[in-house]
């Protein structure tokens, strides 16, 4: 358990860090960040910890779930936002974080969801999508935002053809979609791009 001091010795208020591609944002920046110290830097590894129960070969922090870390002098303030409005693993999420801050010694959490602006995929990480690909879902590709919200070519996680069908809008998860691939007409789960 961290005491009252500890924490505060390990942990620096400060507000989100904004970039120029987010300054259209007011009150909470489209893209995940954290404030500096090394009690966020613990939390984060902590975070790290905390997978997605829809595909638990990600985690929050690669998701791009979690939008802002910030300590205060005896607790942590954590920011997070579904992947689609509704979406039936955020509670699980928001119970597994509080759980994994438990075990690290931060008991003092406050965890808001935030609808604004909404997640986007362009949020995965670079990890995170190549997680999706070795797991056998295909990743989605190319800003979200910025045109199709679907895009015609999905490459097959297994063997990298372009030549593939939907089957199906829907798979597992209502993030994903149903895919075959017509070169070795394996089927595949595709991550739709949102």
């Amino acid at each position: 358990m961290v005491s009252a001091t500890e924490f505060a010795n390990t942990c620096e208020a400060a507000p989100p860090s904004r970039s120029s591609s987010d300054a259209q944002i007011s009150e909470v920046q489209a893209a995940p960040a954290v404030a500096r110290g090394d009690g966020v830097k613990r939390v984060q590894e902590l975070l790290m910890e905390v997978l997605d129960p829809e595909i638990p070969v990600l985690n929050v922090i690669e998701m791009g779930i979690v939008r802002s870390i910030v300590c205060t002098d005896e607790s942590v303030q954590i920011l997070i936002t579904p992947t689609y409005s509704g979406c039936p693993a955020m509670e699980m999420i928001e119970q597994d974080i509080r759980a994994a801050l438990a075990r690290g010694g931060f008991n003092q959490t406050e965890i808001k969801t935030v609808l604004s602006p909404a997640w986007t995929t362009d949020w995965l990480s670079a990890a995170a999508r190549e997680k999706l690909r070795e797991h056998g879902i295909a990743p989605p590709s190319g800003a979200a935002c910025m045109g199709s919200p679907q895009q015609t070519e999905v490459a097959c996680p297994r063997c990298g053809s372009r030549e593939t069908e939907e089957l199906s809008a829907f798979g597992s998860t209502a993030c994903q979609a149903l895919r075959r691939c017509r070169a070795c007409r394996e089927p595949f789960g595709y991550f739709k791009a949102i």
